[in-house]
């Protein structure tokens, strides 16, 4: 019993800081300058039509290049903090702008529908600063850690604002678009009525979620340990551990394929967790 006290604090801990953190991104600074690695990875994704990886970061969306170094996609820097993929594949992302670029401090929801080579305004620009995006059931939803609350959109441009909520990462049920699922220092916060209202957290403290298939919702905890629930959250199976440490980011292809940012990289599972394999190395310039 102490010693599973001692680590739940522990991860509570690691989930408060990596909160103040994200929440410090928010100033307006934009990337970081300098140096060819690649730093704080907010979102990982793999596109439909290319089949590559995608990685939002402090300093742009990157992939892998053939020896697995990250490479970037178009000639913006940006500070990409929300990043989900839309309709067709389309990028929507959020965050701030590099430096010296001249653009408001917030970009709002921003687009790109050839793969991060160009982007175009969407809304709420100089506004807002979605720190989680989740495209599901043809609609946008995002916590706006502006404000700190939850907004849904189903167009992308008007959006309706929600419950208010501290949080660092959201999940939306592939099933029902009413089951908003929350990570809080304190548990997974739940809502029922399309994040209207949402529970006080409880049970695993958890970083980040996602929820591709509705038997298996993944999620991957501040000491990278990665579980996964067959029935909402109610229940939860520890699966394995991320390698590089404290994780920055998770996204579920599949019901049995992850892909987990973590302090030194971005790996692979194809097994649910069991397993990982690397595949983009970011070495020193990975901290979160």
């Amino acid at each position: 019993m102490n010693k599973r006290i001692a680590t739940l604090s522990a991860a509570t801990a690691a989930l408060v800081l990596t909160l103040t953190a994200c929440g410090g991104d928010g100033d307006g600074s934009g990337a970081a300058s300098g140096g060819s690695g690649i730093s704080h990875i907010h979102g990982v994704e793999i596109h439909p039509k290319d089949g590559k990886l995608y990685v939002a970061t402090h300093n742009g969306i990157h992939t892998p290049d053939a020896d697995g170094r990250p490479q970037l996609v178009g000639d913006r820097e940006d500070d990409f903090m929300g990043f989900t993929l839309g309709p067709d594949g389309a990028f929507l992302a959020s965050g701030h702008p590099a430096p010296g670029r001249d653009a408001p401090s917030n970009l709002g929801l921003i687009e790109s529908t050839d793969i991060g080579r160009t982007w175009k305004e969407r809304s709420l620009v100089g506004e807002v600063d979605f720190h989680s995006l989740d495209y599901a059931h043809d609609t946008v939803y995002g916590y706006d850690s502006t404000n700190g609350l939850l907004r849904v959109s189903k167009d992308g441009t008007v959006w309706e604002k929600r419950s208010p909520l501290k949080a660092l990462d959201i999940a939306v049920g592939p099933t029902d678009p009413d089951t908003v699922l929350a990570t809080t220092e304190t548990g997974i916060s739940v809502s029922k009525d399309g994040g209207k209202t949402f529970t006080a957290g409880t049970g695993p403290v958890l970083a980040f979620l996602s929820w591709t298939a509705a038997d298996a919702l993944y999620g991957i905890d501040p000491e990278g340990g990665i579980s996964v629930s067959a029935d909402g959250g109610k229940s939860w199976r520890r699966t394995g551990t991320a390698p590089g440490g404290p994780p920055q980011a998770l996204t579920a292809v599949d019901a049995r394929r992850l892909i987990a940012a973590t302090g030194d990289g971005v790996y692979e599972s194809k097994d649910g967790g069991k397993t990982f394999t690397e595949l983009m190395d970011v070495g020193s310039g990975g901290g979160h």
